[in-house]
């Protein structure tokens, strides 16, 4: 998964759709998600062809801080369309993703099945996942634009550890929550969003997608909850883990504010200007007792 893709007009949200609480954002962002599947896995942005003639989809954050995977089982939250899980396997991890949207997961049993690499796949929103999937992992992985997503931090804390087993790794690497209050469509840092976590969510009009800006949608709202970093931390301490790891980092893999960012030699975006000065992604790495 990938951040909110914020653009230029932020719509307000209907006062109203709080009344119908959280099921009704998730869903209309379930169905974003579902077209979004079926647009990505065509999109040059995650180059699937490069993909199945063997590129490794994991960046070096995540490769270094889990090390080697090989005979370790791996619970990969959010997969999106299983590019990542699929990478953990080939990499020698047994490997379960879990996502809400059953477009994403039928493509990731698909490509499963094609490329003849071992996995599992569930359908399943991230609080329901205990009702859906039993047993435990050595490893518990999500990765880059999940949490904005998510309303509520407490209780995927719990389903994390819930699914971690006693001594095994939780490990997050994800957009840094303070880039994300700056105002994207601009070319200078001006907030322009919330910082901390909002009772409603914000409401963001739909364009394409974030690999595919010219890609046909018919979901015309995306929903996403801020959160600070905190949030995370507590969630996760909350949920009875023990914190080994927290960096946070200049640089980012995406280009979050493109007007003000370029990306280096080391395929890294970072700020043109003030460039060790905003953190841009952080990552978590915490074990269970």
């Amino acid at each position: 998964m990938l951040r909110c893709t914020r653009l230029p007009s932020l719509t307000a949200i209907d006062q109203n759709m709080g009344l119908r609480g959280m099921d009704a954002y998730t869903q209309s962002n379930q169905e974003l998600w579902d077209e979004w599947a079926a647009i990505h896995e065509h999109s040059s942005f995650y180059n699937l062809d490069g993909f199945k003639a063997g590129r490794c989809s994991l960046n070096s954050i995540e490769l270094d801080a889990l090390g080697e995977v090989t005979g370790k089982s791996l619970l990969h939250l959010q997969c999106h369309f299983g590019m990542d899980t699929l990478s953990w396997a080939r990499r020698g991890a047994r490997v379960t993703g879990a996502d809400f949207s059953e477009t994403a997961i039928a493509r990731a049993r698909s490509l499963s099945h094609e490329l003849n690499i071992p996995a599992a796949f569930v359908v399943s929103e991230i609080q329901d996942l205990p009702h859906v999937l039993s047993g435990t992992f050595d490893i518990v992985f999500t990765s880059y634009g999940v949490l904005s997503w998510l309303p509520d931090l407490s209780r995927w804390g719990q389903v994390v550890a819930h699914f971690l087993r006693p001594g095994g790794t939780f490990f997050v690497v994800e957009f840094h929550p303070f880039a994300s209050v700056f105002d994207d469509a601009i070319a200078e840092l001006r907030v322009r969003y919330p910082y901390f976590a909002q009772p409603n969510p914000l409401a963001f009009p739909v364009t394409g997608s974030y690999a595919d800006r010219n890609a046909s949608v018919s979901t015309s709202i995306e929903y996403c909850w801020p959160f600070s970093l905190s949030d995370v931390v507590n969630a996760l301490l909350s949920a009875g883990l023990r914190i080994e790891a927290l960096h946070e980092y200049p640089y980012s893999c995406f280009a979050q504010m493109p007007l003000l960012m370029s990306q280096n030699d080391a395929r890294e975006w970072r700020l043109r200007e003030h460039a060790d000065a905003v953190p841009l992604m952080f990552s978590i790495k915490a074990t269970k007792a």
